[in-house]
């Protein structure tokens, strides 16, 4: 196992500077501009000569530590590669608008120097005369791309275009750290490019992210209230269901249009006799509710029904004592006085 040690060490150094340098070929030189005279100032209110790098991936890279010359010397096979990095610019670290994400650009200063600031390079610029710019690898050995840009005049750039041609722009059409457009007169500019002249800071962006935040937040609460009050609903009903069972309601149901039927029908034979027996059939329907009524309470679930019974402790026989009494002399002859029987 420790002899594949060294080889797994080499392999996994290649692979990561084979990503590495993968990376670093998604950056080109988008947008050259020489004679600045009123196109975008440094943060000294300077107006320096500009070099525009874009981001052509998806993914973020960061170019601190590449290299940008315009000393065509570089191209000697035979110097060193320190040598060769002596004759160029190095792309400091220490600012955060280095690390390019996807389709963005970068703006970096020509003829200063990097001590006036993080993206100011040594590199040297003329506008009277062509100007090559390259674009070199960290290692200081790969050339990643390289442009010859022609003479220009005041606040003119040199683009590459969508099709990967370059052209020259006027000073209406310069679009430093945009996307480059060709156009006649006015440069016309992307919605995300507007976006961005008119919110430099990112507020009303971050406005819109915590609005749309907070609406999808409301929605989720209406959607889940709603389904809570639905399942709670439904158990309600199941436990309705449960504790009062549909069949004693439907068996009442029946039981009163049974009844509604009869006493319809007792009703209209009532009414073709013409009065006849009148009595009969209101002692009928009375009966008929009565036993309506009774089967309304033997049906229905947890109520206790009670009904009466006549004990006979109030009727007459009970109360004629005189006629029972155990002391007084027994009487054959005397007459039977009739009983009342029990009423039920």
């Amino acid at each position: 196992m420790n002899k594949f040690r060294p080889l797994l060490g080499v392999l996994l150094a290649a692979a990561s500077q084979m990503a590495f340098g993968q990376g670093a070929k998604n950056i080109v030189i988008s947008e050259v501009l020489t004679a600045n005279e009123s196109s975008i100032e440094d943060e000294f209110g300077q107006h320096n000569a500009w070099i525009e790098l874009e981001n052509t991936s998806y993914t973020t890279y960061d170019v601190r530590g590449m290299f940008i010359t315009t000393n065509r010397k570089v191209l000697d096979r035979s110097l060193s590669a320190p040598e060769r990095i002596s004759l160029m610019s190095i792309i400091p670290s220490g600012s955060e608008q280095t690390k390019m994400g996807a389709r963005q650009h970068l703006v970096l200063f020509g003829n200063s120097a990097p001590a006036k600031g993080k993206l100011h390079l040594s590199v040297q610029m003329a506008d009277s005369v062509p100007v090559w710019v390259a674009l070199y690898n960290g290692n200081g050995v790969e050339l990643i791309d390289s442009v010859l840009v022609p003479p220009l005049g005041p606040d003119q750039s040199y683009a590459r275009q969508a099709d990967h041609t370059w052209s020259v722009q006027t000073a209406s059409q310069v679009t430093p750290g945009l996307e480059n457009v060709v156009g006649s007169g006015v440069t016309e500019k992307s919605g995300v490019e507007k976006f961005k002249e008119q919110d430099p800071h990112g507020f009303a962006m971050a406005i819109m992210a915590m609005g749309i935040v907070f609406l999808c937040l409301a929605l989720l609460w209406l959607f889940f209230t709603l389904f809570g009050m639905l399942m709670r609903h439904l158990d309600t009903a199941r436990k309705v269901v449960n504790t009062q069972p549909i069949k004693p309601i439907t068996k009442t149901v029946e039981k009163t249009v049974e009844m509604a039927h009869k006493t319809g029908n007792i009703m209209q034979e009532g009414f073709d006799k013409k009065g006849i027996d009148m009595e009969v059939y209101m002692a009928v329907i009375g009966m008929a509710l009565s036993q309506y009524q009774d089967d309304v309470h033997d049906v229905e679930s947890g109520v206790i029904t009670i009904k009466s019974k006549d004990t006979g402790w109030d009727d007459e026989y009970s109360q004629m004592t005189h006629w029972h009494d155990p002391f007084l002399p027994t009487d054959h002859n005397a007459p039977t006085i009739p009983t009342t029987p029990e009423l039920h």
